[in-house]
């Protein structure tokens, strides 16, 4: 593009050259070839190399017989030819002989006569004229030879030769202005049709800094690759905006939820506090006991709220440092479901673990890790009935792949894609889910952290399988 541009440039400057240079030979012409005085020049319509040459030359076909001059049959034949006409002057100026003469031409010319006879066509002619001499014996005779002014015409200049100077100088101060002028008036014209569709661009570049994005421009030209970028620029900025636009309304939704999951919590701390607090009536021990259970588990629940934040902000900002050493991930898989099976309250969940050997190891944040694997396994539970049946595989491949497989409801196509986004919560979710809608993503950020894939597959009615390479 860089080059076509250039050579669009260089073509409009040497365009607007030749054409002042056109203009300037142009003008020339007519100075010089338009009739009148002060115009400099001739144009010839004949086949010999001058009209001054032929009458020159025209004396040998003139003779002299018993004391008179005239044209021989030669000289008669080619003046027929040429249309022109002659005239023979004594040294009076007298008339002693013509051929073809027009009617109107003078028989006698006074030296001022035939001096402004040669200079200037004769309106009673129309003829230009040409003179030469002949001598014959003793005597000299001049003779003027006509042609017809439409096919031979002289213009004369004259000129002061010392204001010659002054006058060269005006005259090209005068082309140079009248240069500028022309080239200034088609380097406009030119370079608009260039620097037009920069306007448009400008333009286009200021839309889309006033949040604009709706724009569509005609790939063609020398800056079609412009515009191309341009739209290609559009579309993803109007794409990036409803992300954008999707992206907070969700978080206003997650903030919503997060404000309603950690207020109830709240209220139920603020209750059980306020009982143990009242002096009006005296609590057993185990009352005591119970209350301060529903206050502990209510202050984890807020606090696991607001880990789960923390956790992600500092993952989308790449502020974790991984604390990375060689670790066993069939040990570590194996011992995430024993916790999770023995935890009374996922005690029943159907959990089948497999490996293709004992022993697999990679260099991983062993934290990180379980916390991915916990929060899939938990997302199979909550999202699916009691009787779900999950598979946790572990294999090594050209990688380490961790497959987590469920046998339950699937997820919709349209929601698939958002699985892992932030803030995000599935129309699946039941009453037991009560999480922050950062499970997903936090899983997605650790894989991705470790330089590792994770990948989501399901379908309604069958179930789901998510597979985490490292």
């Amino acid at each position: 593009m860089n080059w076509k541009i250039t050579g669009r440039f260089i073509i409009t400057v040497v365009s607007v050259a030749i054409i002042v240079i056109v203009i300037n030979i142009i003008g020339g012409a007519v100075l010089i070839f338009s009739g009148g005085r002060n115009n400099i020049g001739i144009t010839k319509d004949i086949s010999y190399s001058s009209a001054e040459d032929f009458t020159r030359e025209f004396q040998e076909y003139l003779i002299e017989n018993n004391n008179k001059i005239y044209t021989n049959s030669n000289g008669e034949k080619i003046l027929g030819e040429k249309k022109a006409w002659i005239q023979v002057l004594d040294e009076e100026g007298n008339e002693i002989y013509s051929y073809q003469k027009p009617a109107k031409a003078k028989s006698h010319y006074t030296p001022a006569e035939l001096i402004d006879t040669y200079k200037y066509i004769s309106i009673d002619t129309m003829s230009t004229i040409f003179v030469s001499e002949k001598k014959l014996g003793n005597k000299n005779y001049s003779y003027i030879i006509g042609f017809p002014a439409k096919k031979i015409r002289r213009n004369i200049v004259s000129y002061d030769v010392y204001n010659l100077g002054n006058e060269l100088k005006f005259g090209i101060y005068m082309i140079l202005f009248i240069d500028t002028i022309i080239a200034l008036l088609f380097g406009y014209l030119f370079s608009r049709r260039l620097t037009k569709p920069l306007v448009n661009i400008i333009k286009d570049v200021k839309n889309l800094s006033e949040g604009e994005y709706n724009l569509k421009r005609e790939e063609r030209g020398i800056y079609k690759e412009v515009y191309h970028n341009i739209n290609n620029l559009c579309s993803k900025l109007r794409s990036n905006e409803e992300e954008r636009k999707k992206l907070d309304k969700m978080r206003e939704e997650w903030i919503s939820n997060i404000s309603h999951d950690i207020k109830t919590p709240l209220v139920s701390i603020k209750g059980y506090a306020e009982i143990l607090s009242s002096e009006d009536y005296e609590y057993t021990k185990e009352e005591v006991k119970e209350y301060s259970k529903i206050i502990e588990d209510k202050s984890n629940y807020i606090k696991d709220l607001i880990d789960d934040l923390n956790l992600s902000t500092r993952l989308k900002n790449k502020a974790l440092a991984l604390n990375l050493k060689n670790t066993n991930i069939v040990s570590l898989a194996r011992g995430v479901i024993i916790d999770i099976l023995n935890n009374p309250q996922t005690s029943n969940v159907n959990i089948d673990f497999s490996a293709s050997r004992e022993v697999i190891e990679k260099d991983v944040d062993e934290i990180l890790i379980k916390r991915v694997i916990t929060n899939i396994l938990y997302n199979s539970m909550v999202h699916n009935d009691k009787n779900v049946n999950i598979e946790v595989k572990v294999e090594k491949r050209d990688r380490v792949h961790i497959s987590i497989i469920d046998n339950g409801k699937g997820i919709k196509e349209e929601e698939l894609k958002h699985i892992f986004e932030r803030y995000y919560r599935g129309t699946n979710t039941g009453k037991r889910h009560k999480g922050s809608g950062l499970g997903m993503a936090i899983a997605k950020d650790i894989v991705k952290a470790h330089n590792g894939i994770i990948n989501i597959e399901s379908q309604l009615g069958v179930g789901t399988k998510i597979e985490i390479i490292l």
